[in-house]
């Protein structure tokens, strides 16, 4: 995150009510994002419910930023919170997060620590006791999203180019790939949870996974 997006992003920043941090419970592992962080004698635990943005006005997602477990401050995603020695930076995704890292003031980088009851933290738990299986499956979601994308991306350009302004200027497209309704469908359900299997990871690709 550059320096005049870190600005914009202080500019979101409200104080926190104190109110305490509430533990993870076993039905939000993809409707909430818990990550910590130690930074010496402090701890700072970044909360985002993920429900937020669907009932907000512009659309945008909030994150909570706790110190020792008490609510320090909030913000509008994607934020940046002030903390001792760097600022701590939260991005969201469609599918997840895409970024939740303390960035110190020299620029070096560390991601903040999954919740072990979150998704996120169970992904990672997964990861390190099998990582060639989680490789595994780390390679093949990138592979259908992917693949996904060659295969998509022709048919969906045909469909735009048969609106009657688009097709009036440019003509018609035929795509040379014509899938059954059915697998464009299954295509299009792996994509999303290749997706959302990254986001886990805190994975993101600016094309790949705004298309899936």
């Amino acid at each position: 995150m550059g320096e005049w997006l870190r600005r914009r992003a202080a500019k979101r920043i409200k104080p926190g009510t104190g109110r305490e941090l509430r533990p993870f419970r076993w039905w939000q592992p993809f409707a909430r994002s818990l990550y910590s962080i130690d930074l010496g004698r402090q701890v700072y635990t970044v909360d985002v419910r993920h429900h937020r943005r669907f009932f907000s006005e512009n659309g945008k997602g909030t994150a909570d930023l706790y110190l020792d477990r008490r609510q320090h401050a909030e913000s509008k995603l994607p934020a940046a919170f002030p903390v001792p020695g760097g600022t701590i930076e939260v991005a969201d995704s469609p599918f997840g997060l895409k970024r939740c890292h303390y960035v110190t003031d020299v620029g070096e980088e560390r991601r903040l620590v999954p919740d072990r009851a979150s998704a996120e933290g169970r992904r990672e738990h997964f990861a390190r006791s099998h990582p060639v299986a989680s490789r595994v499956i780390g390679v093949t979601s990138a592979a259908l999203l992917v693949t996904s994308v060659l295969l998509l991306i022709p048919q969906l350009v045909e469909v735009a180019f048969k609106i009657p302004p688009v097709a009036q200027r440019f003509g018609t497209f035929v795509s040379p790939v014509a899938l059954p309704a059915w697998l464009n469908t299954l295509l299009s359900v792996g994509a999303v949870l290749a997706s959302t299997e990254r986001a886990l990871r805190l994975r993101h690709s600016w094309f790949l996974d705004r298309v899936g």
